[in-house]
């Protein structure tokens, strides 16, 4: 398990998740992933809960989700594990999106949040499909074309 309170600059964050520093850059810049600290030199620094988050993200790319549309998820797994913003339980956002979130389950604002995790929840299963669709498409043309390699 990793030592959650230790932290890592941008490049170590950016190579753990194979992700470019201008790409996590840009999600500081728009509010998506803000870094836990600043060392003395004002270089950002990151948690294992910002590198469960930024992974989140990462995941949400392929799908075509907008950054509003990430924004909004991870609002949503936020309010789920009962934090109020970017703070506190954002590295947790990976365990909500499994199912694993707490929040607030007795209230409709718990109730509206868990509608908002499935409504997610039910335009990733559509957006998986359409992928694997294409990804069909992609081998019958990789099959056309070796086919003509005789």
């Amino acid at each position: 398990m990793p030592d959650e309170t230790a932290t890592m600059q941008i490049g170590e964050l950016a190579e753990r998740t194979e992700m470019s520093l201008r790409t996590i850059r840009h999600y500081d810049e728009v509010g998506l992933l803000t870094p836990s600290g600043r060392s003395e030199g004002g270089f950002r620094l990151y948690t294992h809960d910002d590198y469960l988050r930024l992974m989140v993200i990462r995941r949400m790319k392929p799908l075509g989700f907008s950054l509003d549309e990430m924004a909004e998820l991870l609002r949503v797994v936020d309010a789920l594990d009962g934090g109020a913003g970017d703070e506190g339980g954002a590295g947790d956002a990976a365990a909500a999106v499994d199912g694993a979130g707490a929040g607030d389950e007795g209230d409709g604002r718990g109730q509206a949040t868990r509608a908002s995790l499935a409504a997610f929840i039910d335009e990733t299963v559509e957006r998986r499909a359409k992928l694997e669709r294409q990804l069909a498409m992609a081998d019958e043309f990789l099959e056309l074309l070796r086919a003509r390699l005789g």
